[in-house]
C-alpha cells in the first residue's frame, strides 16, 4: 500500500496540481489585494463613495446584511475577470512563441515516392476529363 500511495504522491501530474494550488493562493492573495486596495476605492470615488456592506435589511430581531454579499459577488467578478486578463495574456503569449518556431523544410523525396506523386497527379488529371 506504500508504495502504490508513493507512485500516486509522487507522479508528475500531482506535483504540478500542489505547484499549481501554492501559486493560485499566492495569485489569489495578490489579486484580493488588487481588488481591496486599488480597484474598489477607485470605483468608489467614480460611483460617489458607495460602499455596498453597510447595506442590510432588518426584519424583526433579525439583520439580512445583504450589502456584504453584493460586495463580495463584485469583487467575484473583480477577480473573475482579473483571472480572465492574465489567462488571456498568456494564451496570447504561447500563441507568439508556437508562431516563431520555424516550419520544418519539407523532407526531400526519393525518387522513387517523386514519381509515385507524379503518376497519382496523371490519374487525377484523366479521372477529372
Amino acid at each position: 500500500m506504500w508504495k502504490d500511495f508513493k507512485e500516486f504522491a509522487f507522479k508528475g501530474n500531482v506535483l504540478d496540481l500542489a505547484v499549481a494550488v501554492v501559486i493560485g493562493a499566492a495569485f489569489g492573495k495578490i489579486v484580493s489585494s488588487l481588488v481591496e486596495n486599488i480597484i474598489t476605492p477607485l470605483i468608489g470615488i467614480l460611483v460617489g463613495g458607495i460602499d455596498f456592506t453597510g447595506l442590510k435589511l432588518t426584519v424583526g430581531k433579525a439583520e439580512v446584511t445583504y450589502g456584504i454579499f453584493l460586495q463580495h459577488v463584485f469583487d467575484f467578478l473583480i477577480i473573475a475577470f482579473a483571472i480572465f486578463m492574465v489567462l488571456r495574456l498568456l494564451t496570447k503569449l504561447k500563441r507568439e512563441k508556437e508562431e516563431e518556431v520555424v516550419e520544418e523544410p519539407e523532407e526531400e523525396l526519393n525518387v522513387q515516392e517523386e514519381l509515385l506523386r507524379e503518376i497519382r497527379d496523371l490519374l487525377k488529371e484523366q479521372k477529372s476529363n
